[in-house]
């Protein structure tokens, strides 16, 4: 039988670090740790509204073109992780996002502060968001993964969308990629996996660098679960 284990945490104090840095009491812990995942939630749930507000007002001219479609796909607001940092009375929020179009508008860190202090509670510790854009945006697979469910929501071939989600990373510097996809591929009614691999990936070396992600994907069909690795490079 195979024994599947996440390739993050893995490789936790090896090539991959914690995206959270604070202390706690064992008795406030996980109040913490609830704290986290509303900071991360609140982001998440502003920028998916923004971007609807967006999307609505664009003039579907665009539509003429599949060049277009791609890039406006690949260019959506995508978090890759949020760092989170606590002191005494400070919070720090640093937000690693592809296309930081949306965060850098006039008004959008104020707002998101607002809505996060609403949801925290937070009376006696100051909030400070900062933005830091990826250098290599289709090094990271959770851009790879938006790109994809773009795609097959524009209806196109699920095959297609691999491919040239594969095609994408030669812009970047990896050693090896695998897209994985699962579900019903194309409205058939038996549920299956599809998967494309290009290059090396040593799942099982702990000294391999591997971004992972695994992205569901909602369509008219039901839901499809996407799995992205590559390999970036070994220490």
């Amino acid at each position: 039988m195979g024994q599947k284990i996440n390739p993050l945490g893995f490789r936790l104090g090896t090539t991959q670090k914690h995206h959270s840095f604070w202390f706690a009491q064992p008795k406030n812990y996980s109040e913490g740790l609830q704290e986290d995942k509303k900071i991360r939630n609140c982001i998440k749930n502003y920028i998916q509204k923004n971007r609807k507000k967006g999307s609505n007002r664009k003039v579907e001219s665009d539509s003429s073109s599949d060049n277009r479609k791609m890039d406006s796909g690949s260019s959506s607001e995508v978090i890759t992780h949020i760092e989170i940092q606590k002191e005494i009375d400070t919070i720090h929020v640093i937000i690693h996002i592809g296309f930081p179009n949306l965060l850098k508008k006039k008004g959008a860190i104020e707002e998101l502060e607002k809505d996060i202090q609403k949801e925290i509670n937070s009376v006696n510790q100051r909030l400070n968001i900062a933005i830091e854009k990826v250098k290599e945006p289709y090094r990271q697979p959770n851009i790879l993964a938006e790109y994809i469910a773009f795609q097959l929501k524009n209806r196109v071939s699920f095959r297609k969308a691999m491919k040239k989600a594969i095609e994408l990373t030669k812009k970047a510097d990896i050693k090896g990629v695998k897209v994985k996809i699962a579900g019903r591929l194309g409205g058939k009614e038996i549920a299956r996996a599809e998967c494309i691999k290009k290059g090396r990936l040593p799942l099982q070396t702990i000294r391999a660098k591997i971004d992972y992600c695994c992205y569901p994907i909602r369509t008219i069909y039901g839901v499809l679960g996407v799995k992205i690795w590559i390999f970036v490079d070994e220490e």
